[in-house]
């Protein structure tokens, strides 16, 4: 049985992290433009088989009409553990830019942020093994396609995660609603990873002790406090504008 594996962004995170697991990828034969081109060029370095299919055949495959016309088939499901995170931590050119849920149990809310993740493009989202919602059916409903292309790693131990990747130049962002600093006066333009907390009690005390620093998001109303997903949205965009 192969794995399937869609989307531009998430296609070039395989061919970059992952490419012994594909077998082929399969392209819109009608479409020509530089991305492409990218993916054509890392498959011939890598020697591995191209296909030239209809729009059609891809939408069949996918089940979905957003695989932006790249589509690799694997002979494996995909290992987003946390060896790769750290070979991707430690080998990796661009900007990071991470995720951290601290124990978000509903799937719901776990679907809305995996589904923000991809749209502003989060290089890694980690979760806690235990105390902490997994990929179900319904996470990956609400993720749009998201919980497939999008690297979600369980750690077993979060705190320690986290200070691994600080050793690595990978800055650490809570969000907190008593902080006393604007999420938007925080510099997010380096590597970075968000924290957000489960949706009843926030962060825990031992992962806000450990961030590097603490925000929170403006508000102007009389609520207190934000869904988690829609505040990892907040955030996420804030570093995207940043870093723009």
């Amino acid at each position: 049985m192969s794995h399937k594996v869609y989307g531009i962004h998430a296609v070039n995170a395989l061919l970059n992290y992952q490419s012994q697991i594909i077998t082929t990828v399969l392209l819109n034969a009608d479409r020509e433009d530089a991305k492409f081109q990218s993916i054509i060029e890392t498959c011939e370095r890598l020697a591995i088989e191209l296909r030239y299919v209809k729009r059609r055949e891809l939408d069949d495959l996918t089940q979905s009409a957003n695989h932006q016309g790249v589509l690799a088939l694997c002979d494996k499901a995909l290992q987003w553990d946390e060896t790769w995170l750290y070979e991707l931590t430690s080998k990796t050119k661009k900007t990071l830019l991470l995720l951290v849920l601290d124990g978000v149990q509903d799937p719901h809310n776990l679907g809305a942020c995996l589904r923000s993740a991809n749209a502003f493009g989060v290089d890694a989202v980690i979760v806690p093994k235990d105390r902490a919602v997994g990929i179900t059916d319904v996470v990956r409903k609400i993720a749009c396609g998201a919980a497939e292309v999008t690297p979600v790693v369980s750690v077993t131990n979060l705190k320690r995660t986290i200070q691994t990747l600080q050793e690595s130049n990978i800055w650490f962002v809570g969000l907190a609603a008593k902080a006393e600093t604007d999420i938007r006066e925080l510099d997010l333009t380096g590597h970075v990873g968000l924290v957000l907390g489960s949706e009843g009690s926030g962060l825990r005390r031992l992962t806000a002790e450990i961030c590097d620093f603490l925000g929170k998001i403006p508000m102007q109303g009389m609520v207190e406090s934000l869904n988690v997903s829609v505040s990892a949205g907040i955030c996420l965009y804030e570093a995207v504008r940043q870093r723009q």
